[in-house]
């Protein structure tokens, strides 16, 4: 579940910033953890549509054995 994401974000964010290094570290503490932050920033940072940052984050998740589905 994303609870466990947000409670282990400082350890996540290192491995969020690998995969999008376009944000930054005011991003990644804007973030804190909460997946609709993360949804935006990314958005934001790469222009992508809604669909396309929540599909990068499901393959994210995948890739790094977190939950297999993130929820708000």
């Amino acid at each position: 579940m994303w609870d466990r994401i947000e409670g282990s974000w400082k350890q996540m964010s290192g491995r969020v910033k690998e995969q999008w290094g376009k944000l930054t570290d005011d991003d990644l503490q804007t973030v804190a953890g909460k997946r609709d932050q993360l949804l935006g920033k990314i958005q934001e940072r790469y222009g992508y549509a809604k669909d396309k940052a929540e599909s990068e984050i499901r393959d994210f998740e995948a890739r790094h054995n977190e939950p297999k589905t993130f929820k708000d």
